[in-house]
């Protein structure tokens, strides 16, 4: 749609919000700008269960009602506060499934001072493929949002979307045309399914992006049954068979006794099972590689339509990185040479490096001095400590573990056995090697350039001759020493080369 031009955030950008009136919560998110890779600054939920009852009385629950207009006249003064420059409001399947939905969102407009979009399930559909959209890398599959009153399925490759569908498989929906049973439940999600092959015969081998609330808590109480180190939910991706016979666990166990189940709200619990049930069926039905939790939807996917054709086309991951190098280093140009200089390093190797590993590469050199103004002993750490943690979107948890490595080796040196074990469990044989080379070329970029930008176009190093060489000018030959050379072999360790320092 091109609404906005949002290419760079500007100091001082005004933060932009979206209220969400959905079937189980209405939600209000604010982001830091309208870009690529936004951030929330602020996010407040109220359960309402607006859709609870709604598809067997034909009517909102006036409680319901009640609460979720108090929450919309409160994020209308939080929005106030926070001197939104834009505030989008959507409302779904509980508002446009009810008879009297009609009503409540003219009082809803009156209570938030917007104008509100009912979104139609197509539509629904479409922005939560969006969302993936934005948030993934070149995401291939199926997108599932799962809602309070609906379940949205559209296909997605890369950029492109197919046409998507809805059924009345939300938690709250399948809840109350069940009666409660789940045994019932079951049935209407096969029944409702099979009308939705088209989309699911195209799942088969590749990924499912779990969108909605429900699901990631699912995802959560996953992490906690198999003591899963990184409580992050984006990029979590599970394993088929593993994920079914953690389904059947939650549908068969009283929610009170999952582990960790303290961290979902009560009002979610009664859920779980519904949800379990939908997913589990999915999985059935389509057979795909993975199950990846997505916690970019129809938010996400609202402000990534309003983009310009080129700001969509830009890789969110190295958006957000350049974005924390402008806050955090010492020399912000500095990491932008540390992308062209390390290139050149790998263009003189002989193994191949992948695209996927070129971008996550370049995003590390940007990460890179993020921690300089802790303490020497403790920049490592918290570097980690940021990046692992970091509201990155367009990256894995393997490739989230990349970036915290590099960084960490960069500090602390590059021996293997200093590596959190938790890490080099996630990120993988071949990326830990990488990593390391990174962390290792980090090692001796600093140390001639001071963190600072202007230097290192003039000291390349490269690999020739089966030697890395780093050169040096003349007129600097005095950066040479002892300390500089340990750490050009060190790096040529890594690759099993000798190394030396060239003055030229």
């Amino acid at each position: 749609m091109g609404l906005f031009r949002a290419d760079s955030k500007p100091a001082g950008a005004a933060p932009v919000a979206i209220i969400d009136i959905g079937s189980n919560s209405v939600r209000l998110v604010a982001y830091d700008g309208l870009t690529r890779a936004p951030t929330p600054i602020y996010n407040e939920k109220v359960l309402c269960g607006l859709g609870r009852n709604v598809l067997t009385t034909g009517r909102l629950n006036e409680e319901a009602v009640r609460r979720a207009l108090a929450a919309l006249a409160r994020f209308r003064v939080l929005c106030d506060i926070m001197q939104t420059a834009h505030v989008f409001v959507l409302a779904t399947a509980a508002s446009r499934d009810a008879e009297n939905g009609p009503a409540f969102l003219a009082a809803a407009e009156t209570a938030c001072g917007h104008p509100i979009e009912l979104l139609s399930g197509r539509r629904e559909a479409e922005l939560s493929a969006l969302g993936v959209v934005s948030g993934f890398h070149a995401p291939d599959g199926v997108v599932g949002d799962l809602g309070g009153g609906s379940l949205e399925l559209v296909d997605v490759r890369g950029a492109t979307m197919g046409q998507g569908v809805t059924m009345p498989l939300g938690g709250l929906a399948l809840q109350d045309l069940s009666g409660g049973s789940t045994k019932k439940a079951l049935k209407i999600v096969r029944e409702h399914l099979k009308r939705a092959e088209p989309q699911l015969q195209t799942l088969r081998g590749r990924s499912f992006y779990a969108v909605g609330g429900t699901w990631r808590a699912l995802a959560r109480l996953h992490q906690a049954a198999r003591g899963y180190p990184l409580h992050v939910m984006h990029g979590y991706s599970i394993e088929p068979s593993d994920e079914l016979n953690f389904l059947q666990v939650v549908e068969n166990t009283d929610a009170a006794l999952l582990t960790d189940v303290e961290s979902i709200s009560e009002a979610r619990r009664p859920l779980l099972a519904y949800g379990a049930l939908v997913l589990e069926e999915i999985i059935r039905f389509g057979r795909p590689r993975e199950i990846a939790i997505s916690a970019s939807g129809v938010r996400e996917g609202l402000l990534y339509e309003r983009l310009d054709r080129e700001v969509r086309a830009a890789d969110p991951l190295l958006v957000a990185a350049r974005e924390l190098n402008a806050l955090r280093a010492r020399s912000p140009g500095h990491g932008e040479e540390l992308i062209a200089w390390t290139d050149r390093f790998v263009e003189t190797l002989d193994g191949p490096e992948t695209a996927d590993e070129r971008r996550l590469r370049h995003a590390a050199c940007l990460l890179s001095d993020i921690g300089w103004r802790a303490h020497p002993d403790y920049r490592g750490d918290q570097s980690v400590n940021v990046i692992t943690h970091a509201a990155f979107v367009g990256t894995d948890h393997p490739g989230r573990a990349y970036l915290a490595l590099a960084v960490y080796f960069r500090h602390e040196g590059v021996a293997p056995e200093r590596a959190s074990p938790m890490l080099r469990g996630l990120v993988g044989p071949r990326l830990f090697e990488r990593a390391r080379l990174l962390g290792g070329l980090l090692r001796v970029a600093f140390p001639v350039s001071a963190g600072m930008a202007g230097t290192l176009p003039r000291m390349p190093v490269i690999a020739q001759d089966g030697r890395v060489v780093l050169q040096i000018p003349a007129a600097w030959d005095a950066l040479a020493g002892e300390r500089l050379l340990n750490r050009v072999r060190g790096l040529g360790r890594i690759i099993g080369l000798d190394g030396r320092v060239e003055i030229v």
